[in-house]
Order: C-alpha cells, then structure tokens, then sequence
C-alpha cells in the first residue's frame, strides 16, 4: 500500500513561529456519564493561533487551539488510535484483535494496522461517524487518511469522559522508547507537564511532518506540525508558556501501570 507518512497519524499544525504547528487543548473532565459514541467535538471558549500548523491541548478550564486546529491533514499514525477504537468496540473480541491494538498504539506498529484495515476495512469511516469527527475520513489506505487535532483531541477527551478505563490509554502510557521501526517515541506533546500517555507519527517521506497526541488528568492534546520532532517539542512548549506562562520547561511525566499485562513483541518493519 502506497504511504505518504511515515508512523501514519503523525501530523500536525503549529504557532507563530519558524515552522507550522497546530495546537488544540480540550478539557475531559467533567461528568462522568453519556456515552462516548455521538458524543460530538468538545466545545472551545478560546483560541489563539500557535504556529503555522495545528496543536491540541486541555489546561485546567481552557479551551486553546491554533486557528488551523480543525484544518483536514494527514492523519499518520494517529489513524491507529481509531482502528484501535473500532477493534475493541466492534471487533471479534479475539486475542488477535488485542494484540493489533496493543501493537498500533505501543509499537505503531504498521503491520499490525495493515492487518486491523484488510480485517474491519470501515472502522475508521465508523469511528469518524460515531465521535462526530468532521474532518477524519479514511483514504485508499489508513496510511492516507485525514484528520485534524481538533478531532484527535476531541476523541481522547470523549474517551476520558466515558470510557477512562479503556486500554487505549494504558497502552499510550506505556509506549516502548522505540516504535517497530526504531524510531524514538519521546517527543512533542509527550514533553508537556502532566502528560500521562501519548501516541505519535511521523511522515516515512519528504516533506518531513510529525504528529502526536497525548492525554494527562482532566485533558487532551494533539499537535501537528511539517517539521521534525525537536521542530514540534519546541513548538508545543513555546505555545504552552503562551497559554500558561511560566510552564513552558519540560516536566517528567506520572504514568499509570500497565493494566493489561501483555507485552507483545513489535511486528512488521515499516514507519510509524
């Protein structure tokens, strides 16, 4: 299948800065009850713009995205955070369908999503549908599908409200250091403080585009940003000293144990 990305779902906007960054912040925490299908974007009382591309964020009671954050971009990697979705709402239950899962958002592990697509080739169009994501669709291959970090960001804060315990979460808070194909998974929104979990992408060819999407207590973040991994951790911690200043720095972040117990070894050879 044809890949315009490399860790397909790895992809997002940025500020006003030296290269494009979409930022988008979405607070989850509220009610915990209704149903986390149909349950719809989450709604924004602010926004400034970041850098020229797109990120998504929650802080404390503010709604923060980049004027790009519901721009329709490549969805890299992050596309297996709803293959994932979809295989453990919908699918056989089998234990097949959970290592897929567990490989996507652990590994990003593109063998493991070849294998989800050629099995549930609607998930992504359901799971589009049934959040009210408007911008995420599926293209020839889930390595060609869109989304925005509106969407992203949006999905992880439906999940949080409604299903807090699903394994998506303790699978992206216990990412290995290095996906199937080696490369490191430790950067962009993962550098936020109080970032529990994260799942990344990035583009397998030029131009160079990364994305990732990370959840903490109470919020969401996804960004996207056409440049490189340290291009998109030095946008995201510029654009979060613009919202809260004086919270720019790294900060180490409290990860949640591992609530499903297996380990599977990564599968397949390719990007993201």
């Amino acid at each position: 299948m044809p890949r315009a990305d490399a860790g397909r779902g790895h992809g997002l906007p940025r500020p006003h800065l030296r290269r494009p960054l979409d930022l988008l912040c979405s607070r989850s925490a509220g009610r915990a009850g209704g149903t986390g299908p149909r349950a719809g974007p989450v709604d924004r009382r602010e926004r400034a713009r970041a850098t020229h591309g797109r990120l998504g964020a929650l802080a404390h009671r503010l709604r923060w995205g980049t004027a790009e954050e519901r721009q329709v971009r490549s969805a890299l990697s992050l596309a297996k955070l709803y293959l994932t979705e979809y295989v453990l709402r919908h699918g056989d239950g089998s234990a097949g369908d959970l290592a897929y899962g567990e490989r996507m958002i652990r590994f990003s592990d593109d063998a493991a999503a070849d294998a989800v697509e050629a099995k549930y080739p609607q998930a992504i169009a359901i799971v589009a549908a049934e959040y009210g994501l408007t911008e995420t669709r599926p293209g020839a291959n889930w390595g060609s599908s869109t989304t925005s970090t509106a969407d992203v960001a949006d999905f992880l804060a439906a999940k949080q409200r409604t299903e807090p315990a699903s394994p998506i979460f303790s699978w992206m808070a216990t990412a290995a250091p290095r996906a199937a194909d080696g490369t490191e998974q430790n950067w962009g929104t993962a550098t936020l403080p109080g970032v529990q979990g994260t799942k990344w992408g990035w583009a397998d060819a030029p131009p160079q585009e990364v994305a990732s999407a990370s959840f903490g207590p109470g919020f969401t973040v996804a960004a996207h940003t056409r440049g490189g991994p340290a291009d998109q951790t030095a946008d995201v911690l510029g654009a979060l000293s613009t919202i809260l200043p004086g919270r720019g720095g790294p900060a180490a972040t409290s990860v949640p144990p591992h609530t499903t117990g297996s380990r599977p070894a990564p599968v397949g050879s390719r990007p993201g």
